[in-house]
């Protein structure tokens, strides 16, 4: 099976072409090919196929095998292998994910390949139950006067058609805020006074798989060094801490709008590098640009 290793901002991905190539167990592979001591190396798996309601599909799987339904970062550089491989020869192409279908435009520079793309990664999803959050299990905080938090304390119903913004969650003992966003994928989003000092490995996981997430969640931790400009760490659902996370990204852009601490366009320096959001206010919708790196091809 042939492959090429690729990322964006060092958020690292196995690709291959299913025009090609024939795969009997993709979970499987997805662990092998991801492990950084006896595989390739990845934070997961990203096949390019064809599509009967896109130019192409893109099929993710997370280093643990389970399958993710959007990748930002991993879209960007779907874009850039089917330009350079030759699959299309537009500079504007769409692809059908789980999580929808998002249009890319394609920078190409002067080698003829492509260094970076804006995705239209579509509207923001903030209903509660279509994130998913299952919101009996935030945590009970004395004097909370939110929509729910009174809900909660007083045992009836909020509404919840309503965006959860910086609701209170019990994790390892402590409380904390979370605003809660889909891009494709569930993100919680928070705020804290330095990532640097954040112990990912330790607490990651407890965001994760808390019970508030049905399907486990990516979690967004935000140094706000500006209104438009933060600094971003994140623990990604079955991948653990990645460099860099393209829909994380966007869910923070939005997050940022509706607690009003940042504004629609936003600078993110993540681990691996800058990404720059917009959420567009006239069509709702969030607008990702970032690089695309292809590091090698091999065989595996």
């Amino acid at each position: 099976m042939k492959f090429t290793k690729m990322h964006g901002l060092g958020n690292d991905y196995v690709y291959v072409n299913l025009f090609k190539e024939k795969i009997e167990d993709q979970a499987k592979l997805a662990i092998e090919v991801s492990d950084r001591h006896f595989g390739i190396g990845s934070d997961g798996l990203i096949l390019i196929g064809p599509s009967d309601a896109a130019d192409f599909e893109m099929i993710m799987y997370n280093a643990d095998g389970s399958r993710g339904e959007m990748c930002g970062n991993g879209i960007r550089c779907v874009g850039k292998y089917v330009y350079d491989h030759g699959m299309t020869d537009k500079t504007e192409v769409t692809v059908e994910t789980l999580g929808g279908i998002k249009t890319l435009k394609l920078t190409v520079g002067a080698d003829g390949k492509v260094e970076s793309a804006r995705v239209d990664m579509g509207e923001p999803v903030l209903t509660p139950s279509k994130v998913p959050i299952d919101l009996m299990h935030m945590a009970d905080v004395p004097g909370d006067t939110s929509e729910y938090g009174l809900a909660k304390g007083l045992n009836v119903n909020p509404d919840l058609s309503q965006p959860a913004i910086s609701i209170p969650i019990e994790v390892n003992g402590e409380i904390y805020r979370v605003t809660c966003v889909s891009m494709g994928n569930p993100h919680a989003v928070l705020y804290v006074d330095d990532v640097d000092s954040l112990d990912l490995e330790k607490i990651g996981p407890y965001f994760e798989n808390h019970p508030l997430f049905p399907n486990r969640v990516n979690t967004e931790f935000i140094q706000i060094v500006d209104r438009g400009h933060v600094r971003m760490r994140v623990w990604e659902r079955g991948s653990g801490e990645t460099m860099a996370c393209g829909t994380g990204a966007c869910a923070v852009t939005v997050a940022g709008v509706l607690n009003d601490v940042t504004e629609r366009h936003l600078l993110l320096d993540l681990l691996g590098g800058r990404l720059d959001i917009t959420w567009d206010e006239a069509s709702g919708h969030v607008f990702m640009t970032g690089p695309a790196v292809t590091a090698f091809e091999g065989e595996w």
